[in-house]
Formats: C-alpha cells, structure tokens, sequence
C-alpha cells in the first residue's frame, strides 16, 4: 500500500515573535513495514531551515528558526511512503539507545498509584506476555474512553488515569508506563495514520511499542484497539511524547501563539 502524506503546521502570533526554534520530527525513515519513501520534502515560510541531523533515538530532526518579526510560521510536509503489514511486529531492538533505557519513567510515564492498581487488575491468568500487553490495552480504553479536550501535552499517564478521558498520547503514555512497571521496555511512537472514515485530520497520531525477549519491540494502538498495520507510518520514537512530538520548541518574546493544524493521509 502506498500513503500519500500533506500535512500543513500553521503558527499565528498574537504579535511579532522576537526569537523562535523549533524542532521538527516529521522525517520517516525506512523500517520493517516501511521500506519506500518517496518525494519527502519540508517546507518553510516564515521561517529558514537551519540544519537536519538525528536524534539519539535515530529520529530524523530538522531544526527550524522562525525569522525575527514574523507573526505567522507555516510547516509544510508532503510525500508518500510504501508500506506493509507486520501485524505491528518491528523486530529487534535497534540504534544508539541500549533497550535497559526504556524501562527509566519520565515525568509523563511514571508509574504511581493508579497505574500500579490498574496492572494489578489485569491478573496473572494469561498464555504470554503478549497476550496480557493486548488486555491491558483494552482496559486502558475501557477506563479512559477517548475524548477530545479533556487532557494536553502536559498530561502525565497518572493524571490522564485519574480524569473522565484522553486521547492517544494519554493512552499511550499510561500502557508505557504499565508496561515498564511489569519489568518490558517501551516507547512512544509519534506518526501517521490513514483512518477508514475520513481523509482530513486535525492533528498526527501516536502510539506505543513494547519489547518482549526472542520477538523484539511490537506495536500497540491502545486508542483503536489494533496493533499498528500498513495503514501507520511511524516517524519518530521515544521514551515518551516529548521525544517524539512532531513539532517542539522554544520562543522568546510576550506574543501567544494560535496552532491550526490540516493533515491528508490517503492511498
């Protein structure tokens, strides 16, 4: 299956901006299951590239200074990738990162009361550890439905755990956090999705993957229910959604900033 990808990052600002960077992680690189990526460009007004280079998690990064003044900055990525299916399997443990770090928790991923009580719940009647990965993703869903609004970027898996509902990133957050707490590495995966009822988007999508001996990392899709298939393009990787967040920065100066975000992914 071949996605095409245009995706549009519209910064306005309530004023002009004294001094901005930004990172960029909107690069995928060829993976298992993604092995064609063609005509991948990013683009910039407002703004001048200032240099590419990879990350510590292997993630492709472009690194973006908004030009003094401006009070607007546009992101803008296309391309297509060729993919297929791997029932979310990613294989082997990869890159400059030994796999023992990805079981140390962040400020979004620890694991307190809520998620300790929530592993507890699962029990211990399962055939592997894969099998408890999947029903803990199901009772992640069944205890935070999801919802729009409810969470932000800030929100740790225990405050999300502790609310009436979240989004990916908050679903990914609290099964990372459970699943460094039962003794597996994991991470968060930050990228692309085609959904079956619709082309236009508002925002990327995110995910989690979890190690497992003699397998390696496979994929978890708490908020959908599924393990990652040719419809996902993965982009960036990291210990939690700071890692891998599509766009990350700092900016100096008194103006506020407004974020519209328009996102295709079609075959």
């Amino acid at each position: 299956m071949r996605l095409s990808v245009n995706h549009i990052t519209h910064y306005r600002y309530d004023g002009p901006v004294a001094y901005a960077l930004q990172q960029v992680r909107l690069t995928p690189r060829e993976r298992p299951g993604q092995q064609g990526i063609h005509h991948w460009s990013i683009a910039v007004e407002g703004g001048a590239h200032q240099l590419h280079y990879s990350d510590h998690h292997g993630n492709g990064v472009d690194l973006i200074a908004v030009e003094t003044g401006v009070s607007e900055l546009v992101i803008r990525c296309t391309g297509d990738v060729e993919l297929h299916t791997t029932d979310g399997v990613i294989g082997p443990h990869r890159g400059a990162m030994p796999l023992w770090s990805f079981l140390r928790p962040t400020p979004l991923t620890r694991a307190g009361r809520g998620v300790r009580a929530l592993t507890a719940a699962l029990g211990r009647d399962f055939a592997s550890e894969i099998e408890r990965a999947h029903a803990l993703s199901a009772l992640i869903l069944d205890r935070l439905p999801y919802r729009i609004g409810v969470t932000g970027a800030e929100t740790s898996a225990e405050q999300a755990l502790s609310g009436e509902g979240g989004v990916c990133q908050d679903h990914a957050h609290i099964f990372i956090a459970a699943m460094r707490h039962l003794g597996h590495p994991a991470r968060y995966v930050s990228g692309y999705l085609m959904m079956d009822d619709r082309t236009h988007q508002d925002a990327t999508h995110g995910w989690a993957e979890a190690h497992f001996d003699h397998i390696g990392w496979i994929g978890f899709d708490i908020s959908n229910s599924h393990s990652p298939d040719q419809r996902y393009i993965r982009v960036a990787t990291g210990l939690d959604y700071h890692d891998a967040a599509p766009v990350r920065g700092m900016r100096y100066g008194a103006a506020e900033e407004n974020l519209v975000v328009q996102l295709q992914v079609q075959q």
